[in-house]
C-alpha cells in the first residue's frame, strides 16, 4: 500500500472522531457535518503540507478547530439581515450624486444677483441669523428675508426643482434652498 493511500485511510478513520469533536464545538449536528466536510476538503487540498509520521487525526483536528474559530470570528462581525432592513438603514449614498448636485448648485448660485447670493449663503450656508446677515450686508431684516426668498425660488427654478421630494438625499442642496435660519 502506498503512503498516500495509507494517509487517506487515516483520514477516513479520523472522521468519527472529527464529527464528535465538531458536534462538541458547534452544538449542532448539521453544522458539525459541515465543519468535518470542510476540514477534510482542506486536508485533501493541503495534503502536501502534512508531515508523515505525525498524527493525521491531530492535523485534521487542528484544521477543523481553526475553521470553527474563523467562522465564529466572522459571525461576530456579521449581522444576520435576511430582509435587508439593517443594510438599508446603514447604506451610504454614492458620492458622485452629491458632487454633481453640488456642482450644479454652484453654477446656479453664480447666476444669482450678488445681493441674493450673499444673503442666501450667509444665512443658509454659514448659519448666521437674519439679524447678523442684515448687519453684514448693511440693510434691514426684511430685505434679507426677501433676498433669501427670491434666491431660493430662483435656485429652484434654475435647478428645475418642483418639490421637496425632487431634492434627493443631498443635505447641502436642501440647506441652500429650503433651510430657514431663525435668530
Amino acid at each position: 500500500m502506498s503512503i498516500e493511500n495509507s494517509l487517506k485511510e487515516q483520514m477516513l478513520a479520523a472522521i468519527p472522531h472529527l464529527r464528535a469533536f465538531a458536534i462538541s464545538l458547534s452544538g449542532s449536528i448539521d453544522r458539525a457535518d459541515d465543519l468535518v466536510q470542510s476540514a477534510l476538503l482542506k486536508g485533501l487540498s493541503n495534503f502536501d503540507k502534512f508531515q508523515p509520521g505525525t498524527s493525521m487525526q491531530a492535523w485534521l483536528f487542528t484544521i477543523l478547530r481553526n475553521d470553527f474559530l474563523t467562522q465564529i470570528r466572522r459571525k461576530k462581525r456579521e449581522v444576520e439581515d435576511p430582509e435587508g432592513s439593517w443594510a438599508e438603514k446603514v447604506a451610504i449614498m454614492p458620492d458622485q450624486g452629491s458632487r454633481l448636485d453640488f456642482t450644479d448648485m454652484l453654477k446656479a448660485l453664480g447666476k444669482l444677483p450678488v445681493d441674493q447670493r450673499e444673503a442666501l449663503l450667509l444665512v443658509s450656508a454659514e448659519g448666521l441669523s437674519y439679524e447678523d446677515a442684515a448687519r453684514i450686508c448693511g440693510t434691514n431684516i426684511g430685505t434679507i428675508k426677501s433676498r433669501i426668498n427670491r434666491a431660493r425660488n430662483r435656485l429652484a427654478e434654475l435647478m428645475k426643482f418642483d418639490a421637496d421630494d425632487d431634492l434627493g438625499p443631498d443635505r447641502l442642496v436642501k440647506a441652500a434652498l429650503f433651510m430657514h435660519a431663525s435668530p
